[in-house]
């Protein structure tokens, strides 16, 4: 199935207790919501995100496209 984030909120946060910078968190939520996810079910998709960006999710919102739209 394909879905499109609409909102998304990572943990910036290193083990440390150090923030990533800014701007950088800003593009790779940008880079997420750009992006039409293609996952096997929704289970699947802030694994796959996270996998993808290298960070923890803390929330996500998203729309689900099927195959005919």
């Amino acid at each position: 199935m394909l879905y499109k984030i609409t909102d998304i909120e990572f943990d910036f946060e290193d083990s440390e207790g150090d923030v990533y910078p800014y701007d950088e968190q800003v593009a790779v939520v940008q880079s997420v919501l750009d992006d039409v996810w293609e996952v096997e079910d929704e289970d699947d998709l802030a694994d796959v995100i996270s996998d993808d960006t290298g960070w923890c999710i803390k929330s996500l919102d998203y729309v689900v496209f099927t195959e005919s739209h």
